[in-house]
């Protein structure tokens, strides 16, 4: 047997009469990360689209990362500084799901909800938690229901995926 099988399963499974190949699959770490990357690039597509539908932010505030742009490069987004406001966080988008992508090979648990979970998970640690933290969003408290439910709708739009 191959030692990235769980051998407690697989006795669990050939005691009940289940095939082996039936409960246990090839991982690949590449595997996971390449196809949650992709699966990120749409994943974000999609986010964005859904924002454009149900705009999270309706007093004009910018996006996380366009705070961060602005403070990496010590200029405003405005009009006449010459910096071109970034359309999307793809780059966060990308990595988020890659990083699901490997943790959904090895605990496949992860993809609960088809992936909505993570959607959900993902606003909770950045939206919630780390961007208001690093003062690159606003506190949830300060944000209206409607921006909260749009903000909650494009991470689950996000996370979700098809088979």
């Amino acid at each position: 047997m191959d030692a990235g099988w769980d051998t407690r399963m697989v006795r669990q499974c050939m005691g009940k009469g289940v095939a082996m190949s039936e409960t246990v699959k090839e991982r690949s770490l590449m595997k996971g990360l390449i196809a949650g990357l992709i699966g990120g690039l749409v994943g974000t597509a999609a986010k964005v689209l859904a924002e454009r539908l149900f705009p999270p932010h309706t007093h004009g505030e910018h996006e996380a990362h366009e705070v961060l742009v602005e403070r990496v490069t010590g200029h405003s987004l405005s009009r006449g500084t010459g910096l071109r406001r970034p359309r999307s966080p793809v780059g966060f988008g990308a990595a988020a799901g890659a990083a699901y992508g490997a943790l959904a090979e090895y605990f496949p648990v992860a993809t609960a909800k088809e992936g909505a979970s993570f959607g959900l998970a993902l606003e909770a640690l950045t939206h919630e938690e780390a961007l208001p933290a690093l003062g690159l969003a606003a506190d949830p408290d300060d944000l209206t229901p409607r921006e909260r439910t749009s903000e909650i709708t494009s991470h689950v739009v996000y996370g979700w995926r098809r088979r």
